[in-house]
């Protein structure tokens, strides 16, 4: 089998999450020499492979299995992959089936390495990631086999293959508040106390206000408000309470503590509650770590690109690498389709992606 052969196979498993749809036993039978390490909950499949070739660095490939429901729209089936002029389209082609096709073929034709290579598999990225990787990454701990290097094949590139690796992600803090009036008649206002007006002379001091002013890796930390409501849809009666929520995708330089703070400042002396969530925490892996120079070089070698160090989009399982001390960095197809009906990707950056991985591995000591 060449990588594209793997890629179609793995396309073919209807691995909605958390089912892996047994995906995870073919990569264990294919990669046969490797050993396997099995750690379930919940209904969640998680999978390390290991192969130690010698004595020095552990590096990881890791990503998911599981891919969202397929929707409507779709020209095909979606779990029967279809090629079309060099493009193949399935669920789960672009996110992330690609990426492993690539880092399982690699670690298939790898004859040696200076040290130690893996892959970590979870059943769980696409829905709450609470008993995927992170519970993986627990137990490596207790036995002391964390990798010391991490690549997660989630796609990254922009709009050329090698444009974009990713070397961190913001975190994501959720924000619940509400601030509480007097409920009253609409032609009696100075009996009635409105949140609405009071709300009104706050809201240029947090809509879309920058929390810190970012640095060469984050963007600055914006408070985005995504939704306020209030009163009863009528019009004589002023709302008793006002609730609003917001989200600030934030980088290092910002907190939940700072986020809190700033909110007291902008409501002093009104009547509110505030409750902040995270969902998840920023990271960044410095950008002379050795995985990112070797990934970078790799990439330049197979495609000619300088590519750009990145930090831009959602969340993925990269952040709990950064959580255990792992540097980590992502790097993948073409993002474009993902999550759409006919998603897809090219049969050429599945390739190129293959030999990217490979002379990264050949090169990396």
């Amino acid at each position: 089998m060449n990588v594209v052969d793997v890629l179609l196979k793995l396309l073919s498993f209807e691995s909605l999450t958390p089912d892996d749809a047994g995906s995870l036993k073919f990569i264990e039978e294919y990669l046969d020499g490797y050993e396997a390490i099995y750690v379930n909950k919940e209904g969640v499949k998680n999978l390390m492979l290991s192969k130690k070739f010698a004595d020095g660095p552990h590096l990881c490939f890791a990503g998911h299995v599981d891919v969202v429901p397929a929707g409507d729209g779709w020209d095909t089936n979606p779990f029967v992959p279809v090629i079309k002029e060099g493009k193949i389209y399935a669920r789960g082609t672009q996110d992330m089936k690609s990426g492993l096709a690539a880092f399982v073929q690699t670690c298939k034709d790898v004859e040696h390495f200076e040290g130690t290579l893996s892959i970590l598999l979870t059943s769980d990225e696409e829905g709450d990631a609470k008993y995927g990787t992170v519970v993986m990454l627990e137990h490596l701990k207790a036995i002391d086999f964390l990798p010391d290097y991490c690549i997660v094949a989630e796609p990254t590139c922009e709009t050329t293959f090698g444009d974009a690796i990713k070397i961190g992600r913001r975190g994501s803090i959720n924000g619940y508040l509400t601030l509480n009036g007097k409920q009253g008649h609409a032609a009696y206002p100075e009996k009635a106390i409105n949140p609405v007006h009071q709300i009104a002379s706050v809201l240029d001091k947090i809509a879309g206000i920058d929390l810190d002013n970012g640095d060469d890796d984050f963007a600055p930390s914006k408070m985005v408000i995504t939704d306020i409501r209030a009163g009863m849809e009528v019009t004589n009666v002023t709302p008793g309470a006002l609730k609003m929520m917001f989200n600030v995708r934030n980088s290092t330089n910002t907190t939940q503590e700072e986020v809190k703070l700033h909110i007291a400042k902008c409501f002093d002396g009104l009547d509110y509650s505030l409750e902040l969530t995270q969902g998840s925490y920023p990271f960044v892996t410095t950008r002379d770590s050795k995985i990112v120079k070797k990934l970078s070089e790799s990439i330049k070698n197979v495609t000619g690109i300088e590519t750009k160090l990145s930090t831009a989009g959602g969340t993925s399982d990269a952040r709990f690498m950064g959580a255990f001390g792992i540097d980590v960095v992502e790097f993948g197809v073409i993002n474009d389709t993902i999550h759409a009906p006919n998603e897809r990707t090219s049969i050429k950056e599945v390739e190129d992606l293959y030999t990217v991985f490979k002379d990264t591995v050949k090169h990396f000591n």
